[in-house]
């Protein structure tokens, strides 16, 4: 049967990318600060884009800011990005980046709009209220979720990097627990790409899952240093987000092109 991240390793084969491109409508990139040039960024982002991108993930916040019309122009981009799937016959997976964490009973509701009312393939959560907490997210194994693990916040220390009685930090028993909850090949975790040596910390303590991977290029994240620690032995397992890095530049098509190049090179020459 189908699970999210086969569906996803399907997509990554059909495009040669581990690109994730990022739907960040800031309003200072925007024509006017208004839901309809928000809805225009996002329409040539993914048009310019989806030849090349491995999933596309709107960040809920960026639309929010705009009330209900923002709601209204996310639901208008997901399926514009369904419209470009069938258009190149091949899905390309929506993560919406919402980094929800709630009570159980708060978080069906999530999930019904979710994965229902929008219609995306899978969502970012905060695991810190433990597995009943994620579990309306993960009962369908074609929905997939993203965990927070370690972020690349300056702050993330604070919380991520506290030791527990076992010896680990608290990081490394969020990527312990996503490994033994990950029956269903649909829970992978957010991994910043600013913190080199707990991303092969974190790679060791959960050598299966996939990981979405922000904070390469303009946010100080080295691509090549990122894949060669992160990437499982299969080659495979990562998503590599990029969002102004495309976005703010002169030829967003031409970045991400370039992007998924890169990508495919390094992998390459890992292979030899």
């Amino acid at each position: 049967m189908e699970t999210f991240f086969s569906f996803l390793e399907r997509r990554t084969d059909d495009c040669s990318s581990l690109l994730c491109v990022g739907l960040d409508p800031h309003i200072p990139d925007l024509k006017a600060p208004t839901a309809d040039s928000a809805l225009d960024f996002c329409l040539n982002l993914v048009k310019a884009t989806a030849p090349y991108a491995a999933a596309f993930k709107p960040n809920a916040a960026f639309f929010e800011v705009f009330g209900a019309e923002g709601w209204k122009i996310l639901k208008q981009v997901i399926e514009a990005i369904h419209e470009e799937s069938n258009r190149l016959g091949s899905k390309i997976p929506v993560i919406l980046d919402a980094k929800r964490g709630d009570i159980a009973s708060t978080e069906e509701a999530y999930a019904k709009s979710t994965f229902e009312n929008l219609g995306v393939d899978c969502i970012t959560l905060s695991p810190y209220l433990g597995k009943d907490s994620i579990e309306p997210f993960i009962k369908d194994r074609e929905k997939g979720v993203f965990l927070l693990c370690k972020t690349s916040n300056p702050d993330s220390g604070d919380v991520q990097d506290l030791m527990l009685e076992s010896g680990d930090p608290l990081y490394m028993h969020i990527a312990k627990l996503a490994q033994t909850w990950n029956e269903k090949n649909n829970i992978g975790l957010v991994v910043g790409a600013t913190h080199i040596e707990t991303m092969k910390r974190v790679r060791e303590a959960a050598p299966d899952l996939w990981f979405l991977v922000p904070d390469v290029g303009t946010q100080g994240g080295d691509l090549e240093a990122v894949l060669k620690t992160g990437l499982r032995k299969d080659g495979s397992g990562m998503l590599i987000n990029v969002s102004r890095g495309i976005s703010r530049s002169e030829n967003p098509r031409k970045a991400a092109v370039e992007l998924r190049d890169r990508i495919v090179n390094i992998q390459f020459q890992m292979k030899h």
